[in-house]
């Protein structure tokens, strides 16, 4: 959320945590976005994901000292100006906020509870310090939850946002959810970036709920390849589609759209990578490369 101090704050979730794919969507879109603003030598930059040595803080290590000593190494990793993050505790309603002013240095406010969790201070930093990244590229949307998506989207994609994943815990001793998309949402972005930068985040998650999410994430993104009209799509799926075609309209909730005559002449489906829409003809077997993202598809339309 945004007040008019131009605060953003990440929000902490600990009861009633939302499962699922409920902002689907606006995840989507926000991958978009993201590849209409960097494209996709911009977002080819960040191919590493933050390690955890760089964001944990050591055994008996001041609180202060080392989340300050975090947002630097964070601060780097997203290729922000080296500008001084200066971070702070206090008593507040949610896990953190940022001030962002015209800078140079920008203010980050942690709960103070963070105090006595450190092992999270690296996960509510990397929401508020991608606030930042945002900030400079001039990249959001205008409604306000629809942009903390954003940031949690883009804070997963390029590298920092398996923290927030990780920072996900649902037992019977505790329960903590930060940021606002879902934790099978978190997957999900994972695991889009984990197809581009062949990396696997698997052995970064230290609970069982953060691993489990990424698990789910992971199955929902390799059903998105394999639908049609991608090759990949089963024997079911493309029989559907070629009686869709020949119809010239798509079932109730089917992935593609047809245009032209009857039988259908071109078919409209998202890229599986940045879901920007794709057009080709139809009746063909071709590889295509979307113009957004790079990605190359091999497709049976």
């Amino acid at each position: 959320m945004t007040d008019r101090h131009g605060a953003d704050r990440v929000r902490e979730d600990t009861h009633g945590v939302e499962h699922g794919f409920p902002h689907r969507e606006a995840v989507r879109a926000s991958l978009t976005a993201l590849y209409r603003r960097l494209g996709a030598t911009g977002v080819d930059r960040y191919p590493t994901s933050v390690t955890a040595a760089d964001v944990a803080l050591s055994p008996g290590e001041d609180p202060l000292l080392g989340a300050t000593r975090v947002a630097g190494a964070l601060v780097r990793h997203l290729r922000l100006p080296e500008a001084r993050v200066v971070v702070s505790f206090r008593a507040m309603e949610h896990a953190a906020a940022v001030e962002l002013a015209a800078g140079p240095e920008y203010s980050v406010e942690l709960n103070a509870r963070f105090r006595g969790r450190p092992r999270d201070i690296g996960a509510a930093l990397a929401h508020e310090i991608t606030h930042i990244l945002l900030h400079r590229l001039d990249l959001g949307f205008p409604d306000g939850e629809r942009n903390e998506i954003l940031t949690d989207v883009v804070t997963a994609y390029l590298g920092t946002g398996w923290l927030l994943l990780d920072a996900f815990r649902q037992d019977g001793a505790e329960s903590q959810k930060l940021g606002y998309l879902t934790p099978e949402e978190f997957g999900w972005v994972l695991a889009r970036r984990a197809e581009r930068f062949a990396e696997d985040p698997s052995p970064w998650f230290t609970g069982a709920a953060a691993y489990e999410a990424w698990r789910r994430g992971r199955a929902e993104a390799e059903r998105e390849l394999r639908l049609p009209p991608l090759a990949a799509a089963g024997w079911t799926a493309r029989r559907r589609y070629a009686h869709d075609r020949r119809l010239g309209r798509p079932a109730p909730g089917a992935p593609y759209a047809f245009d032209g005559a009857v039988p259908a002449t071109a078919v409209t489906f998202p890229c599986p990578a940045c879901h920007q829409r794709l057009r080709l003809p139809t009746g063909r077997h071709l590889r295509a490369r979307c113009r957004l993202c790079g990605t190359v598809l091999d497709c049976a339309t």
